[in-house]
């Protein structure tokens, strides 16, 4: 009997393989009438468990007459199942090509997450979020809004339940950054706050007095699961990396565990935070009081 995890990638296989399999209006059985296949040999392929040859998911793209675009994907994914890690390419579908990292985060149980120059996905408010993407110049302006959308719709993570549970690294230069206005980042901060307060979530602050620390090396997201193995996810402006291999998930464990030691508590982290934000509102109150002057 075979005990070992599958990998998130022969998961994703078996996982596409089923859709496709009931998209045609298959279950198990029938598929395996029309391959000439035990029900065993189609089970364990469906499942993950084991990765199967290119033919075995060639046989089962064209029983289930897959299209092409899905088809590929699949393939690719079969192909890859033998290495350890491995890169995606965003070019100009960045919301597209998310899809593996967000079809895993929703099916992981604990996440830790590292960040250095921009607030979490999963923590932005919606004006902040657009002000991050305007800014970016791989979206196109047509694409903003979408993008912006779609950010917001990977939020549902934590209506999940149970949901994950969650430990956020931030270093504080994120919170001084002011992104869109005085107005905006207030309202961000204290979205922090109220996030917080949630049960299995974690805000973990990195103080500037901190100095050098375990995380400079760059922004992470650190992923565990109940039925396969951990990943770690990379990403980068225009591509990001996924890594599997033992060496590579342990390593960014020692680093999470160091950061658990440099950053402030949960309590001390609200804290500053709420500092920051008040500071903020203060700066967006004069500025509007200083507008009103110019105006009368």
């Amino acid at each position: 009997m075979d005990d070992r995890k599958p990998t998130v990638r022969s998961r994703e296989l078996g996982e596409g393989l089923r859709a496709a399999m009931k998209s045609a209006g298959m279950g198990v059985r029938d598929l395996g009438r029309r391959l000439d296949w035990p029900h065993p040999r189609v089970s364990h392929l469906l499942s993950g468990k084991r990765g199967g040859s290119e033919l075995d998911v060639v046989s089962v793209l064209v029983a289930c007459k897959v299209k092409r675009e899905e088809r590929e994907r699949l393939m690719t994914l079969c192909r890859e199942l033998g290495t350890q890690g491995w890169l995606q390419q965003y070019g100009s579908q960045l919301p597209e090509q998310l899809r593996t990292y967000v079809d895993h985060e929703t099916k992981a149980t604990e996440i830790w997450d590292f960040h250095l120059a921009v607030i979490p996905g999963l923590l932005q408010t919606e004006d902040y979020a657009r002000a991050v993407i305007r800014r970016s110049v791989h979206a196109p302006a047509s694409e903003v809004e979408g993008r912006v959308q779609a950010r917001l719709t990977r939020q549902g993570i934590f209506n999940r339940y149970p949901p994950p549970r969650i430990t956020y690294y931030i270093h504080e230069t994120v919170l001084r950054v002011v992104v869109g206005s005085s107005a905006v980042m207030s309202d961000q901060l204290h979205h922090l706050l109220r996030m917080a307060v949630r049960p299995r979530l974690e805000i973990r602050i990195l103080p500037c007095t901190a100095g050098a620390h375990a995380g400079m090396a760059g922004p992470f997201t650190l992923m565990e699961f109940p039925s396969f193995t951990p990943l770690v996810y990379l990403e980068g402006e225009l591509s990001a990396v996924f890594l599997e291999q033992e060496d590579q998930i342990d390593g960014y464990r020692r680093i999470v565990a160091a950061l658990a030691n440099t950053a402030l508590g949960p309590q001390e982290s609200k804290e500053l935070i709420a500092a920051l934000a008040t500071e903020l509102y203060r700066e967006d109150q004069d500025d509007r009081a200083h507008l009103e002057d110019e105006q009368l």
